[in-house]
């Protein structure tokens, strides 16, 4: 290499090799900080990478970084020739490599936010999606088949992918990040600073909101409510069926003046119709499903159906149950929540998301207006105060409480047991 620099000196040389071939291998950056840097070094050659392992360890003056460069699923012909290299696998045949996924009733939400959001952009040339290394996770492979112009893959770069749609907004487009609920996480501070406090209409679409089963703790979506609703001027949803999913995705593309986010779970939808052409909601407007006189439930998101069979288990108790979707934890619907609190001797909210998220505005919003002075009983249900381990996520829904039986429970519990006999002779 010296050779290449004429004149210069011996120690320029050196270094311009040096930091030449840290372009390539990463070398330099490491050894600046102090690593003793080894690489890279094929993965899947083991008895050379258990040499290097056994040398490294034998290096005690300082840190060692051994590089390792490994290709997904590499010897395994069905990962290999797999788009996905067989990432997150149900149960599967190991000499086919076939997954025995099971026939889904309903389509997923994640494929319901895929096709409205192509059927917007199909409209309005100004949409575009971001994603953050998770196409086929979020949905956007279908739409970058549709428009792979404005589709964006950043790679694992939440924070990047934040602050680009950021800037995207700003240059007049509407830009749709789309993001697990639990890598959203990576990229607040660029919400608050680059998005909230700029006003700036990113429409953020949350996906795996609530539980995910087999995926546990480090993916279940538990925190963004309280963390996106602590925004001034977000506008937060939560779909409770596929067909107000489809609503959420209009609405968001219609708010253009501030940022919106509409939360959805992982899995397949419950089967109600979708419009072919999905509506704006009203902003910060909720909708009674069915009306009732003693209980009040008031969910936020895809515990609806739950909530419904669980007004149909204190119907049997005697228990007349009014069943609300909220829609929106921000803005909140107000005069709905007065209007419960008034008709009704029990309230009962319910999400899928941690402690201090749509229960605590509600109740927040209840105190700021005296609704609570009178002895309106509340309860709020949310997620419980741990990290779930993984299981079938209908058993970590009826351990957090938030099964129809739970419901139902703690309804009972607000009003106390002695009101259960007294329910059944006024209804």
């Amino acid at each position: 290499m010296a050779k290449a620099f004429p004149g210069a000196s011996q120690e320029a040389a050196r270094k311009a090799e040096e930091y030449a071939r840290g372009m390539v291998t990463g070398g330099t950056l490491f050894e600046e900080l102090g690593f003793y840097y080894v690489g890279p070094i094929d993965g899947h050659d083991m008895e050379a990478l258990v040499a290097v392992l056994k040398n490294a360890r034998e290096i005690t003056d300082r840190p060692v970084l051994v590089h390792v460069v490994t290709q997904k699923g590499k010897g395994y012909a069905p990962a290999e020739s797999a788009a996905d290299k067989h990432h997150a696998v149900v149960k599967f045949d190991v000499v086919t490599g076939l997954q025995a996924k099971a026939q889904a009733k309903a389509p997923g939400y994640t494929k319901v936010f895929a096709t409205e959001l192509i059927k917007q952009a199909e409209r309005d040339p100004t949409i575009c999606a971001i994603t953050a290394a998770m196409p086929s996770g979020t949905g956007l492979d279908l739409f970058g088949q549709a428009f792979p112009d404005r589709t964006y893959d950043v790679g694992i770069a939440e924070q990047h992918a934040v602050t680009f749609a950021a800037g995207l907004a700003a240059d007049g487009m509407k830009p749709f990040a789309a993001i697990y609920s639990t890598f959203l996480q990576r990229g607040y501070d660029q919400v608050v600073h680059d998005v909230a406090i700029q006003g700036l209409p990113v429409r953020f679409a949350i996906d795996r909101a609530g539980l995910v089963g087999a995926d546990g703790p480090t993916h279940a979506g538990s925190f963004d409510v309280g963390f996106m609703g602590a925004l001034p001027g977000m506008v937060l949803m939560a779909a409770s069926d596929e067909a107000e999913l489809a609503h959420m995705v209009a609405t968001s593309v219609a708010i253009d003046d501030r940022p919106s986010a509409f939360r959805y779970p992982r899995g397949e939808g419950t089967g109600v119709a979708i419009p072919e052409r999905a509506a704006p909601l009203e902003i910060g407007k909720g909708r009674i499903v069915r009306e009732g006189t003693a209980v009040a439930l008031l969910s936020f998101g895809a515990r609806l159906p739950e909530c419904l069979k669980a007004a149909d288990m204190l119907g049997a108790r005697g228990l007349s149950t009014t069943v609300a979707d909220a829609r929106f934890a921000k803005p909140l619907d107000i005069d709905l929540i007065l209007r419960l609190a008034r008709e009704h001797e029990a309230l009962i909210t319910v999400e899928e998301g941690a402690m201090g998220g749509f229960g605590a505005f509600v109740l927040e919003a209840l105190a700021r207006h005296g609704a609570l002075d009178a002895g309106l009983k509340v309860r709020t249900l949310t997620l419980p105060d741990i990290f779930q381990d993984h299981d079938k996520p209908e058993l970590m829904y009826a351990q957090a409480g938030l099964d129809a039986e739970g419901i139902a429970r703690t309804a009972l519990s607000a009003l106390g047991a002695d009101i259960v006999a007294a329910a059944g002779r006024r209804a």
